[in-house]
């Protein structure tokens, strides 16, 4: 800044120089023999106010090796999102983001795109492109496992209380029973910009992949403001945006499960692609020794059994790796490989219930 201002001194004194004679003469006729004095305080005013413009303008830029964070709540979550070279007003507008598509894909909020098709009794329903677009993602997913991940299983999760819930009081067997009758993804249709459901009495939940895409949105905002540099957290969904400012990947860690320190059971190296975790430690609840979790099998209502505590998936968008969690689990370790190494660009770790771990893919 310094330099600039010497700069700046330097060329408008010798434009004032050699200019001296025609302003000085019109500058005589007005202010007579102080025309020289009123002459110099212009021009250092006019020197001064550039470059207090340019001082003020630095400041309110930030620096590209300087980071910045912000946090809020959203999908029911902790949402942390941290940058290198973005002001305030970007990453507000990150959670701006969030705000705008819970209010578009949470079932849990009454105008919502999502509450209103489960609301409107089989009548189509205008939505958004994103929501199309989601909804599309998530019907890709429910049929290539068959339904085993299934977006229609809103009867069933509404029956289920995994946040507080200290007595581990179970769902009504009949209740089950009546829900699961009501889930199936062929009953979604979408025509253009609408939505139906063949079944007035079906529900769609997006919980198990509206995070994903999401955090591939926030991606791209950031992206499209000169972002180079940051790291978007979801409630677990991580997503880099490039890699850490020094040049070096940033390491996440793979939390064990059901650890009361949080201690990772490994950590993962990434630059520009998604980590997401699914697992039985997230949301449960025990009752005579047993856990009930949150990743339901809409075949019977109950909590997926099975070998697994957790899968994780390292991909590129993270729509796909919030999908692919949950699928992998409600497969199983076997089947769950065999779909990972079907699939391109895409890597998952397994863990078993005895704490071992299998990598697959890529």
């Amino acid at each position: 800044m310094e330099i600039l201002y010497h700069l700046l001194v330097f060329i408008l004194q010798t434009l004032y120089n050699s200019h001296k004679c025609i302003v000085f003469n019109i500058f005589t006729a007005v202010f007579g023999g102080r025309a020289e004095f009123y002459m110099y305080k212009k021009l250092m005013c006019f020197i001064l106010t550039i470059v207090m413009s340019l001082f003020l303008l630095s400041c309110s830029t930030p620096r590209e090796s300087e980071s910045l964070s912000v946090t809020g709540i959203y999908f029911d979550t902790i949402v942390q999102i941290k940058a290198w070279g973005a002001d305030t007003e970007t990453l507000n507008h990150c959670l701006e983001i969030c705000r705008d598509y819970e209010n578009m894909f949470s079932n849990k909020i009454e105008t919502s795109d999502i509450s209103r098709i489960n609301n409107a009794g089989g009548i189509p329903v205008t939505v958004s492109r994103e929501t199309i677009e989601l909804l599309e993602k998530g019907l890709y997913y429910s049929k290539l496992t068959e339904g085993a991940f299934d977006i229609t299983i809103a009867p069933l999760t509404e029956l289920w209380n995994f946040k507080n819930n200290p007595e581990g009081l179970l769902p009504d067997p009949a209740a089950i029973k009546e829900a699961v009758s009501h889930i199936d993804y062929s009953n979604v249709h979408i025509e253009w910009n609408q939505v139906y459901l063949n079944d007035p009495e079906a529900g769609i939940d997006l919980g198990g992949i509206a995070k994903g895409y999401v955090a591939d949105r926030l991606k791209e905002y950031l992206s499209e403001e000169g972002i180079c540099h940051a790291l978007i957290n979801l409630g677990g969904n991580i997503l880099a945006l490039g890699n850490d400012y020094g040049g070096q990947p940033f390491t996440i860690g793979i939390q064990k499960p059901f650890d009361e320190q949080n201690v990772p059971i490994t950590t993962l190296d990434i630059e520009d692609c998604s980590v997401v975790s699914s697992g039985t430690y997230e949301r449960y609840f025990e009752k005579d020794g047993v856990i009930y979790h949150h990743i339901l099998n809409p075949d019977d209502g109950y909590p997926y059994e099975n070998d697994l505590l957790q899968v994780t998936i390292i991909s590129k968008e993270s729509v796909d790796g919030d999908a692919l969690s949950t699928c992998c689990f409600a497969l199983g370790l076997e089947e769950g490989t065999k779909l990972i190494e079907k699939t391109d660009g895409v890597q998952a770790v397994f863990i078993t219930k005895d704490y071992k771990l299998y990598t697959v893919g890529m």
